[in-house]
């Protein structure tokens, strides 16, 4: 497993995450395995949300991690907060109490990361920083990070005393406006529209983690691409370069956004065991430079 650090004081981590969103229905047994199957492949890091099955999901992972008798040091945990039915909140009160209730369904008495899940348009910044405060005095939260956040989004938060470590991104090969507007800078393309702000560039400069969720995803979590057959072309790269590398088509979408420089973290959503351990190896896989632009080009996308 490859890893890196979060942010400048952060823990270390590995380079692909094991999403929770899917267990919430699932039996324990089956989360059981998936966890095993993570942490005998170099995963120790595994991301949750308050909104998850409704809390389910963190519920079920925390009777999963006590029935394994994992000790809890071997673990690291993020979860996210701010959403709501109808809106988002970055009220104090509801951060701290978003990430207490975390606490309690994981059956911990930390997180090693909290994540504000997506921009609330009336966050107050002098706000979020007060709850901050409160819960990493209270050694209730270790790191904090955002998601799906612009860079003046981050630049906002990043005048506070705790630093930003992470932004969870939807990122894919058929998901890339991370890349498509700095491959298209002057250009009149719909791939030179900075939607993203250069968020990844910025997240670099400040030694922001970049996680990049929805990894085998197109569109705004339309469908999977593996496999499907409205991409011929991808599907055609991808099946070639996992016969070369003796691994799965999906290890090899996984493998093309690790060989990105930026270090990003790659967060799967899978709750089957097995498959979960294919993914993994993709950080066996360097793909080529050659190989990168080649699965980029087999998307349809042109370089100037």
């Amino acid at each position: 497993m490859k890893y890196r650090k979060l942010g400048k004081g952060g823990p270390q981590c590995p380079r692909i995450v094991l999403g929770c969103m899917r267990i919430g229905d699932k039996p324990v047994e089956r989360t059981e395995a998936l966890i095993s199957a993570a942490l005998d492949a170099g995963v120790n890091m595994f991301d949750h949300a308050d909104i998850y099955a409704g809390g389910e999901s963190e519920r079920k992972f925390g009777e999963a991690v006590r029935n394994l008798k994992i000790p809890r040091e071997k673990l690291i945990l993020q979860s996210k907060c701010g959403i709501r039915p109808g809106m988002y909140d970055f009220s104090k009160e509801h951060i701290v109490g978003s990430a207490e209730n975390s606490l309690k369904r994981l059956g911990t008495d930390y997180l090693d990361v909290l994540l504000l899940h997506r921009p609330d348009a009336l966050m107050d910044p002098e706000e979020v920083f007060s709850a901050f405060e409160e819960l990493h005095r209270s050694g209730k939260v270790r790191a904090f990070g955002v998601s799906n956040f612009s860079v003046s989004q981050i630049e906002l938060l990043q005048g506070g005393r705790y630093e930003i470590v992470a932004d969870q991104l939807q990122f894919s090969l058929l998901h890339s406006g991370l890349v498509d507007e700095g491959l298209n800078v002057n250009m009149t393309k719909d791939e030179s529209t900075r939607r993203g702000g250069d968020v990844l560039n910025y997240c670099r400069l400040k030694d922001i983690a970049v996680q990049a969720w929805s990894p085998l995803n197109y569109g705004f979590i339309a469908g999977i691409f593996v496999g499907n057959e409205k991409f011929p072309e991808v599907n055609a790269e991808l099946n070639r370069l996992a016969e070369k590398y003796g691994c799965t088509p999906a290890a090899i979408a996984f493998a093309w956004i690790l060989r990105h420089p930026a270090g990003m973290q790659v967060v799967s959503g899978t709750s089957d065991a097995g498959h979960f351990t294919e993914l993994c190896k993709a950080a066996d896989v360097e793909l080529t430079r050659e190989e990168w632009y080649s699965l980029y080009r087999s998307t349809g996308k042109t370089l100037p």
